[in-house]
């Protein structure tokens, strides 16, 4: 094991808060090129998480969640690495590109489910199913399951799903929403249009 990886280990003993964790949130960024927002957990892993993924706030990873970035090319000589690495020694350029994923807000991806690189992007508020072996793009609130992942349903009416979006309750940090959901605590636990206009009253008026 590398010196970096013994540091995340020891960092990400010694942060209790991965949540609102600033320094790991810096450090990801720097060395490793993954965007991790507030209150979001469970992706502080450079090997699990690829570079380039951006995350939003809010989202939930199960500790064995994975993204794969890129596939091995299969029209080539061989699958094995050194026929798309360079530096490997036997190709004159790297023929394998990276395309970075990304996973809006309020994202939950269950223990073992895998993101291929023809997922690009996972939707605000969507739910992976534990297991689910993504082969696509995600739509916002859809939930998905199963190898090929497909569409469960959607967490929420369409005309809920607008009221959700209005409010853009995930740019609210902590103190915020919890001041916010005090006033309308319903909108919390099952939120619907009339209580999301409410929310949307209660955070304006402070």
């Amino acid at each position: 094991m590398g010196i970096q990886s013994t540091i995340d280990r020891v960092l990400l003993k010694l942060v209790r808060n991965h949540e609102e964790s600033a320094l790991l949130r810096s450090r990801f960024r720097k060395l490793y090129r993954i965007e991790i927002g507030e209150y979001s957990y469970g992706a502080f892993d450079r090997w699990r998480i690829p570079p380039g993924t951006q995350i939003g706030r809010y989202c939930s990873f199960a500790g064995s969640a994975l993204i794969i970035s890129a596939n091995h090319p299969m029209q080539a000589l061989s699958t094995h690495p050194i026929f798309y690495l360079k530096a490997r020694g036997v190709i004159d350029r790297d023929r394998v590109v990276a395309q970075p994923t990304i996973v809006e807000d309020d994202v939950w991806i269950g223990h073992h489910a895998i993101i291929t690189p023809g997922c690009k992007r996972i939707g605000r508020g969507a739910v992976i199913g534990a297991g689910a072996v993504v082969t696509r793009d995600v739509a916002p609130y859809a939930i998905v399951a199963g190898n090929p992942a497909k569409l469960i349903r959607y967490r929420f009416a369409p005309e809920v799903i607008d009221a959700l979006e209005r409010t853009r309750w995930w740019e609210l940090d902590r103190t915020a929403l919890a001041r916010a959901c005090a006033q309308v605590p319903a909108f919390a636990l099952e939120p619907t249009v009339e209580n999301a206009a409410a929310f949307e009253r209660a955070v304006a008026a402070g």
